[in-house]
């Protein structure tokens, strides 16, 4: 059979960290395969985000208003005065309006 495409179904797996099961959806199943990746996750995504953030320092966040709508944006850079920052809606209306 040439030319037909793999079908994925989703698949409970169980977290080798925390026992928990988790599924390892069918879309997920095709970014491992495109990506040429052999092995299913042994984790969860709460315990591999965790594992990747664990010693990492906080993120900083700066509040600063919103040079469109005058709401509050909180970003994650330090605001400088001579460029516009946006809050995400008014960010996302601007990227979407590109």
């Amino acid at each position: 059979m040439t030319g037909a495409e793999e079908v994925f179904e989703d698949e409970t797996l169980v977290c080798k960290e925390c026992g928990n099961e988790f599924v390892f959806t069918a879309g997920e199943q095709k970014f491992y395969k495109e990506k040429g990746f052999m092995n299913k996750p042994k984790s969860c995504k709460a315990c591999r985000d965790a594992k990747k953030n664990a010693g990492r320092a906080p993120r900083e966040y700066f509040i600063t208003t919103c040079a469109e709508c005058g709401g509050e944006a909180k970003v994650t850079f330090q605001p400088s005065s001579d460029r516009p920052v946006y809050c995400s809606a008014c960010f996302e209306a601007r990227k979407n309006a590109q």
